[in-house]
């Protein structure tokens, strides 16, 4: 297949030709990559274009071609997520780990924002995370990937490069300690994922609960707060939020957030009561809890919808051996584009633990609330 782009926009020219892959012997239900970085890259162009000048037959096209090279980076995933796994419960009893593959409109997003982004550069598109229950365990979890990367680095994955924004917190309050490997096996069979970038993201259960009850703000309200957007003043309250839980664990505040305790409560405590923050959260939980939650059983991934306008939320559980189906009906959510519909394509342990790796999606706000509680009094 080859492309050819126009300055306007981006027009697709697909030839047909043969391709010979590797079968991934004992893996088939996860996808190999099919295309070259070339074409991976056309196709993220063609992505953020102008849609008046991208034909429709071969949006299709390009939207095949961004699902196969992120669908590539699921049996990676696993790999890497089962070592997380491992390693998080040598730390803490009873962590929270998951993995996710990037939602097609989060691609599109970052694409817009780092003009020098290149989607087959894309470092998470495949990313697993682990939740621990104090920073000191956090830390734990932390050294042991140092250890790690020290024994035999020549015949593991290759470290890329980790982000710590617990001593260096954002701006806008993000706290957690990032890591980027690329995958790395000797195995002919498995070889073929060789190179693919996975992101490992880890957090306390306090700095999850302030992440995830930003993408429940920024879910309900329309904000962007995640990528310096929306109000300011809901900005400003997650800032704060974020310092006061650096303060309850003891590392660096926010930038830019008050350094004297009493002013940045006080600061904290009006923004709360401006914002109505206690009974929008309580609120948006408070709907979606009441509704009922379809059991699955022997499911390999969860493909999450949720209907900000119906106020409707549905599991739809999926096989190891469906794992291609699954990807075929979250693309299709995805090729419908609206914008009341967010869905996300999740594996798991058990379907209970869904609840507490993305509480966004059922909006349980209780242990950000609690939080903020502690903090204001």
């Amino acid at each position: 297949m080859t492309f050819a782009s126009v300055q306007s926009g981006c027009l697709l020219e697909v030839i047909n030709k043969p391709k010979h892959f590797p079968e991934v012997s004992g893996d088939m239900a996860f996808a190999v990559p099919q295309y070259n970085r070339e074409e991976i890259n056309h196709a993220g162009e063609c992505l953020i274009a102008d849609p008046n000048v991208v034909w429709i037959a071969n949006r299709d096209q390009m939207l095949g071609i961004i699902n196969n090279w992120r669908s590539s980076h699921a049996f990676p995933l696993q790999s890497f997520k089962m070592t997380l796994l491992s390693r998080a419960k040598k730390v803490d009893r009873r962590p929270i780990v998951a993995q996710r593959l990037k939602r097609l409109p989060s691609i599109e997003l970052k694409l817009r924002r780092f003009k020098d982004m290149r989607l087959a550069q894309m470092q998470d598109l495949g990313g697993c995370r682990a939740v621990v229950s104090s920073i000191r365990r956090l830390e734990s979890l932390i050294e042991l990937y140092e250890r790690g990367r020290s024994k035999n680095p020549t015949k593991r994955h290759e470290f890329v490069h980790d982000k710590n924004y617990i001593l260096h917190p954002k701006d806008d309050g993000y706290r957690g300690f990032h890591l980027i490997y690329r995958y790395k096996s000797t195995s002919r069979k498995h070889q073929i994922y060789n190179g693919l970038k996975i992101e490992i993201q880890l957090r306390t259960r306090l700095q999850h609960a302030w992440a995830t009850a930003v993408e429940t703000v920024s879910l309900f309200t329309g904000q962007a707060l995640k990528s310096s957007g929306g109000e300011a003043e809901w900005r400003r309250f997650f800032a704060l939020m974020s310092s006061a839980i650096a303060l309850r664990e003891r590392r660096p505040l926010v930038p830019g957030t008050p350094t004297e305790k009493a002013q940045l409560i006080e600061e904290l405590r009006k923004l709360t009561a401006k914002l109505n923050v206690y009974k929008l959260l309580r609120g948006w939980a408070y709907a979606l809890k009441r509704l009922p939650a379809k059991n699955v059983t022997d499911a390999a991934a969860f493909l999450v919808v949720l209907d900000l306008k119906a106020w409707t939320l549905t599991n739809t559980g999926f096989q190891r051996k469906e794992l291609a189906k699954a990807s075929d009906a979250y693309l299709v959510i995805e090729k419908a584009a609206n914008p009341d519909v967010q869905a996300v394509l999740v594996s798991l342990d058990s379907v209970h633990a869904l609840r507490s790796a993305y509480p966004n999606y059922y909006l349980d706000a209780s242990t950000f609330i609690r939080a903020l509680q502690f903090a204001i009094g």
